[in-house]
C-alpha cells in the first residue's frame, strides 16, 4: 500500500482527528511498531489509507488504494473478519505483501475490520515486531477495538459537510463512470432504472449482473424518494467486471438497521430503512453508506 498513487485528496479535519486518535491508540498496543488505517470511500472500490508513519501533525496524509489488492487489510475490510498470522503463515496467501516487509522489524501482522452495526466502514492493520497471540480472546479483543472505532467514525462522519455536487471521485483510474441527476419523486425510480440498464448494457455488462444492479438500485432510489429531500444523484461505474452503484440525496434521515446489529451495539442510524436494504444485502457483494451534514450516499458493489 505504500506504493499507492496519491491523488490530491480533500482535507477533512474531523476525519483526520478521528484517524490520528485511532492511530495513536493502536500504536500503544504491546509489540506494535506500525499501524495502518483504511476507511471505505463511497462505492467500496477504493479505500482511503493512512498509517502511523505517514501522519504529520494534525494531518493524516491519506492516499487512495485499490480495495481489491490482495493484502491482509483489504481482506479484513472485504470479508468483515480478522486476518492473523506470522509472516511465514501469511506467505502462502500474501506473498507480495510478505516480501514487502523485508528489512523491517515486522514478524507478525493482524488486520481487523472497523464496523458499526452491520456495516464494515474500514479496517486497521497492526505490524508486530514479535509473534502474535492467535487465541480467540486476543482476536476478540482486537475486534472490540474495531467496533469501538467504528462507532467513533460514525460520529465523525455525521459532522462532515460535503455538498451533493462535491462527490469525491474515488473510482479507480480507467474505470468507466456515468452519473445521472434525478428529482426525488416516484417517477425517479423508473428513470434511474432505465439509466443504469442502458449504461451497463452499453458497457457490455452481462444481463444477470445488470438486472441485479437495476433491482438493487430501485430499492435505493425508492428509499431516497420516501425519506430523502432535495434531489437525487445516481452514479454507476465498472472496472474489470466489478460494478458499483451509488445513490446520493441532499437530505439526511433517521433510518434503522436491516436486521439486527452486529456486536450488540444497538440501532445504526445509517443503515437504510425497510426490507429494501435487506434485499440489497442479500444480492450485493458489499454495500455501505456515507453520511454528511448535507446528505446520505448509499452504495453497493456487484463482483460480476
Amino acid at each position: 500500500m505504500d506504493g499507492a498513487v496519491e491523488p490530491q485528496l480533500d482535507i477533512d479535519p474531523v476525519i483526520d482527528a478521528w484517524a490520528l486518535n485511532a492511530l495513536g491508540q493502536l500504536a500503544q498496543l504491546a509489540g506494535v511498531h506500525r499501524v495502518g488505517l483504511a476507511v471505505v470511500e463511497g462505492g467500496g472500490r477504493r479505500l482511503r489509507f493512512t498509517a502511523s508513519d505517514r501522519a504529520r501533525g494534525a494531518v493524516a496524509r491519506w492516499c487512495l488504494v485499490d480495495a481489491y489488492d490482495d493484502v491482509p487489510l483489504n481482506r479484513a475490510v472485504r470479508s468483515g473478519a480478522a486476518v492473523v498470522g506470522t509472516l511465514g503463515q501469511l506467505r502462502s496467501t500474501y506473498a507480495d505483501f510478505v516480501d514487502a516487509q523485508g528489512g523491517t522489524p515486522t514478524l507478525s501482522v493482524v488486520a481487523v475490520p472497523i464496523r458499526a452495526a452491520a456495516q464494515v466502514l474500514g479496517g486497521f492493520v497492526l505490524f508486530y515486531d514479535e509473534p502474535t497471540d492467535s487465541s480467540v480472546a486476543f482476536v476478540e479483543g482486537l475486534l472490540a477495538h474495531g467496533a469501538r472505532l467504528g462507532q467513533e467514525l460514525r460520529v465523525a462522519q455525521r459532522q462532515r459537510v460535503r455538498e451533493l455536487d462535491d462527490w469525491v471521485d474515488d473510482t479507480a483510474p480507467g474505470a468507466r463512470t456515468a452519473r445521472h441527476d434525478l428529482p426525488l419523486d416516484p417517477a425517479a425510480v423508473g428513470e434511474a432504472r432505465s439509466f443504469v440498464r442502458r449504461t451497463l448494457k452499453g458497457w457490455g455488462v452481462g444481463e444477470d449482473c445488470t438486472e441485479t444492479a437495476v433491482l438493487c438500485l430501485s430499492e435505493l432510489v425508492t428509499n431516497a424518494a420516501v425519506h430523502g429531500s432535495g434531489r437525487c444523484s445516481v452514479r454507476v461505474s465498472e472496472e474489470s467486471g466489478v460494478v458499483t452503484v451509488a445513490v446520493r440525496d441532499a437530505g439526511t434521515r433517521v433510518v434503522v438497521p436491516t436486521g439486527g446489529s452486529a456486536g450488540g451495539g444497538g440501532a445504526d442510524p445509517l443503515a437504510v430503512h425497510g426490507r429494501g436494504l435487506r434485499l440489497v444485502d442479500a444480492l450485493a457483494s458489499r454495500w455501505g453508506s456515507d453520511l454528511s451534514a448535507t446528505g446520505l450516499t448509499v452504495w453497493f458493489v456487484l463482483d460480476g
